[in-house]
């Protein structure tokens, strides 16, 4: 199995505010994708991202506020389905450190490779959000390669 990791700290922000902006709709729309639908604030719940006609549906199956986030991504592309996606919050001096999972990749194909690059860039725009108030979701996003 194969993972994908990151670490993004965001400066001056409250572990509530990020923690929010990983479990409410608008703000999820604010930093990821314009196009989200669902709330990602209880257990059980459905969220589905959407990036034109492709995207993802991502069952919410553990929250520990504030400190916490995980869903089992279980409709979109293959590849994705049955991985798993953690942030883990920690409140560090003046930053509040994102750690970023996607866990349990069959195999570390090109598209992994791609995947790892676009949530680096939507990490830096959730940090964006939370810093500047102005995030990049899709479709305003940074394209890096013919697959955007």
């Amino acid at each position: 199995m194969a993972n994908i990791l990151h670490r993004v700290g965001i400066k001056t922000a409250s572990i509530e505010s990020v923690y929010r902006a990983l479990t409410s709709r608008d703000q999820l729309a604010a930093w990821w994708t314009t196009d989200t639908k669902g709330e990602g604030d209880k257990v059980g719940n459905i969220v589905a991202f959407r990036f034109n006609a492709d995207g993802f549906d991502m069952k919410v199956t553990k929250l520990d506020a504030p400190h916490h986030v995980e869903w089992e991504v279980v409709a979109g592309p293959a590849e994705w389905i049955g991985t798993t996606i953690t942030f883990d919050l920690k409140q560090d001096g003046d930053y509040v450190i994102v750690l970023f999972r996607q866990l349990n990749w069959k195999e570390p194909v090109e598209f992994m490779h791609h995947c790892s690059t676009k949530w680096a860039i939507f990490l830096l725009s959730l940090k964006a959000l939370i810093e500047t108030g102005e995030g990049q979701p899709f479709p305003d996003d940074v394209k890096i390669d013919n697959w955007n």
